[in-house]
This record gives C-alpha cells, structure tokens and sequence, in this order.
C-alpha cells in the first residue's frame, strides 16, 4: 500500500506531470477555496467602483500580475522544458495539437483585453479620469502597452522553441528556476480562476428545460477551455497527447460549471 502510494505521489509531482498537478489543485480550490475568494475580489471591485483608491491599486496589481507571470514563467522553465524534451528523445509539434489554440494572435488577443484594462487602471490612478483624457498622454500610454504586448507575447511563444545555447544567467539553469516558473504559473491559475469564478455570482436562474441545460453546458464548456487554455498551455505542449489530461482538465472545472448548470446567485 505505502509503495503505491508513494509511487502515486512521484506520479503527480513528476515535473513531466505539473499539469495534472495543476488541475488536481484547481479542483479542490474550486470545490473549498474559491467561491470566498471570488466574493473577496467582487467587494475589491465594489470598493474601486466606489473611488478607493487601495481596492483600485489591488485590481490594478491584479491584471498587471496576469500580465507578468505568464511571461516570467516560460522564462524560467524554458531550460528545463527543453532539456527535458531532449533527454527523453521528443519534440513537441504545436501545429499538430490544437493548432488555432495555440496560435500567437489568439493569445496575442487576449493579453490585448489585459493590457487596455492596465492602461486604463495606471492612467486613472497616476494622472486622474480627467489628465487620462489627454491625447498627450493617453496615447504614448496605448502604443506602450501594444509593444509590450508584443514583447510578453514574444516571451511567452519563444518557451516553445528549442533554446539554440544555455541561459545567459546560470539560475535558469538551476532546478530553482523551474520550481519559481511553475509557482508564478500555479498563481496565475488562480487569477484567472477567480474570474472564471465570477459566473458563480451572475445571478442566473435555473434552466427553463433540457434544451437549455444542454446549451447551457455546451457554452460553458468552451467559455471554460477559452478561460483555462491561457495559463495552462505551458504543461498541455507536453501532455495534450494523454487522453486524462482533457478529462482531468475538464474536473478541475466542473465545480463551476455545476453551480452555473443549476443557477447562481447575485452579487449582493
């Protein structure tokens, strides 16, 4: 029994199986966890609505952090990935595996959402809703964040092509920076979790019939792969082969797509 379990235990924290570790921990935080702190970021978001300016600096570190980590962890895994690969005699074939997922402009897209929300956030709280309106200022801010985009976009694809020679810094090539990459990954998870989470709060009412349901899952389905594909990609160019991992991917969701199959309550 002890052997099993310890073999169970080297299975799940494998670096090879980070992924399924990641969505094991997205289910329970899912199940126990993230309802609080979902109803904590909507009273953020009602504090910042209201003009203070700490709940308006907290959802402001919120995006730029989605913004960073994702970018900050390809960095520090990248060595390790393609070591790995490489030790084992594989490659990974982005255009065979999901391939308009994995396309830079739908990730490009998204972050694009991200980095208007932080321009937004950084020009109201520097300079103030009325200064913001000032082209002078407003737009250097725009074409700012469109280059950074393109510079954490680049980034974060880059984590997929074999590095040509080592780091230049020899703490990407210690075991330390894979640990901290998949840290900032495992927090990114949950940043996205927690807006994945505000559907819980949408007040939706119980469907009408079986039509309904079914619509209603097959939409929260997709909206789920759309919302968890983003900061689980790094693990899925390794294990979308393995038929568990859309299962296991798919538990770590349904907690919230229960609650929102059978009706949701309002934000109070």
């Amino acid at each position: 029994m002890k052997t099993n379990y310890g073999s169970l235990k080297t299975f799940i924290f494998a670096e090879e199986n980070r992924g399924l570790l990641l969505d094991i921990v997205v289910f329970f935080l899912n199940l126990i966890l993230m309802q609080r702190l979902t109803a904590y970021a909507v009273e953020v978001f009602r504090f910042a609505n209201d003009g203070d300016q700490l709940a308006q600096f907290a959802l402001l570190s919120g995006c730029v952090a989605m913004w960073v980590l994702p970018a900050a962890g390809a960095v520090l895994k990248r060595w390790h990935f393609h070591q790995r690969l490489k030790d084992e005699g594989r490659t990974i074939d982005l255009d065979s595996k999901l391939g308009c997922l994995f396309n830079p402009i739908f990730y490009f897209c998204l972050n694009l959402v991200l980095v208007s929300a932080i321009v937004s956030g950084v020009g109201q709280f520097l300079f103030g809703r009325r200064l913001l309106e000032n082209g002078a200022i407003f737009l250097p801010m725009i074409f700012g964040g469109l280059f950074l985009t393109i510079v954490q976009t680049y980034l974060i694809y880059r984590y997929f092509s074999p590095p040509q020679k080592p780091p230049k810094y020899e703490f990407l090539m210690q075991h330390q920076s894979e640990l901290l990459g998949d840290v900032f990954i495992f927090v990114n998870m949950v940043l996205f979790q927690i807006v994945w989470n505000l559907l819980s709060f949408a007040g939706l009412g119980r469907p009408s019939g079986f039509v309904e349901f079914i619509g209603r899952f097959f939409f929260l389905s997709f909206l789920a792969l759309l919302i968890y594909f983003p900061p689980r990609m790094f693990y899925l160019a390794e294990d979308a082969n393995r038929r568990l991992t859309w299962l296991t991917m798919l538990v770590a969701n349904s907690p919230v797509i229960v609650r929102v199959l059978i009706g949701t309550k309002e934000w109070q």
